[in-house]
């Protein structure tokens, strides 16, 4: 791999690793979180398809850019509607710019499996904590965000599973 797409590699699993680790203390921090690891799981999709051989890989990379896409739209409609900020692309990028990572000796599919199953996790993490979340629902948006993240987790989970199928057929060297 060169030195050109290894740094867009990188760039983009920063994105998708270090955006959600904050997780969400209020429907702004949700919001921004879940923007964030949507933005990153299209970047890193995005890259997976121009950078694979494999059709599994690529299969799964348009699969979260259906996804995720369509999660992200409802997303900022909940927001929309109750006057909560979803961050652009552009903010994220440079907030992972910010990022140092390292990256291993590893082929393209398996930095892409590996990084999809971290992500994932992370994921799932924010929504179970925004699910589980005892606030005020009279708060901006508590409802919505709530049935939101209880709405997108079954998905998330299933992609998670079929993450952890590709990291197995694309092990780290």
């Amino acid at each position: 791999m060169d030195g050109f797409n290894l740094r867009h590699l990188a760039l983009a699993v920063a994105l998708s690793a270090g955006m959600g680790s904050a997780f969400a203390a209020t429907s702004n921090d949700f919001v921004e979180n879940a923007a964030a690891n949507g933005i990153a799981e299209i970047e890193t999709s995005r890259l997976a398809l121009e950078k694979s051989q494999s059709a599994d890989i690529k299969a799964f990379a348009n699969q979260m850019i259906t996804d995720h896409s369509k999660a992200n739209d409802e997303l900022a409609k909940i927001a929309q509607a109750n006057d909560l900020e979803v961050p652009d692309a552009t903010t994220l990028t440079k907030q992972a710019k910010a990022k140092l990572l390292e990256m291993r000796d590893e082929s393209f599919d398996a930095a892409y499996a590996n990084n999809q199953v971290m992500a994932h996790e992370e994921t799932i993490a924010l929504f179970e904590k925004q699910v589980d979340a005892k606030t005020d629902d009279k708060a901006k948006g508590t409802p919505e965000l709530k049935a939101f993240a209880q709405k997108m987790l079954p998905d998330l989970k299933k992609h998670l599973a079929h993450a952890k199928e590709l990291q197995a057929k694309h092990p780290s060297k």
